[in-house]
């Protein structure tokens, strides 16, 4: 067997190619996230507390730590989410879905180019419920057509949101023309800043987790400078 993969539980939400994951303990549920890959994508591992049961969000790259990663921490995954179609997000999506038989889910815009064909199709207000978790899921058109974030709302109040690439610390995600920015920070303003306090921890496909708080005051530079 591998070795177990070590875990640094002074979470910053920091990491860079190669370092240990970090945990972070909320209520109800853990976070371990991940950097995986040389373009330091992040995989995260939602757990249940009280089931065990668990989600990995972006099966993005490294697939035998991931998989060893959900051997360790949780041996209990019940869905791979794939948050948008872009490869370095999906590249140990075959390798993780085939070790553990766990079923994928993702957009229906963005299904068709996943190297497997997700078992669950995902759209705006759906949800997804692993243990005692119920993750709200969120459509954000622009980065790609079926982009998703996913919200989870703890026991105490305050949601976590795992947001792919369509934002980030600083801004929302790369698009390809103004029409597809447009949409990207109307969804964005629209379905995330106006539903959701500024308290909201923002765990983006790439990088440091920032707030929605933190982030609020820029929404009017961002729109002006378009992009």
């Amino acid at each position: 067997m591998a070795p177990h993969i070590d875990l640094d539980r002074n979470y910053t939400g920091h990491l860079s190619p190669g370092s240990l994951p970090q945990q972070r303990e909320i209520p109800g549920a853990s976070i371990i996230k991940m950097s995986v890959g040389p373009m330091d994508n992040n995989a995260y591992l939602v757990q249940c507390s009280a089931t065990g049961k668990s989600v990995l969000i972006d099966a993005a790259n490294e697939a035998p730590r991931l998989i060893q990663l959900i051997g360790d921490h949780s041996g209990s995954l019940q869905l791979i989410v794939t948050t948008h179609q872009h490869p370095d997000h999906w590249l140990a999506l075959k390798e993780v879905a085939g070790a553990t038989g766990v079923q994928t889910a993702a957009h229906p815009l963005d299904a068709d180019p996943l190297p497997v064909t997700p078992d669950r199709l995902l759209d705006d207000g759906d949800t997804v419920s692993v243990g005692d978790l119920n993750f709200d899921i969120v459509h954000l058109s622009g980065h790609t057509p079926g982009s998703i974030a996913l919200a989870l709302t703890e026991t105490g109040g305050r949601v976590h949101l795992f947001t792919g690439d369509s934002l980030f610390p600083g801004g929302v995600g790369k698009t390809a023309d103004a029409e597809k920015f447009t949409s990207l920070l109307g969804d964005v303003e629209s379905k995330l800043f106006d539903r959701f306090g500024d308290d909201t921890v923002v765990y983006p496909g790439h990088g440091d987790d920032t707030t929605l708080g933190t982030e609020r005051p820029q929404l009017a530079e961002w729109r002006a400078r378009g992009w």
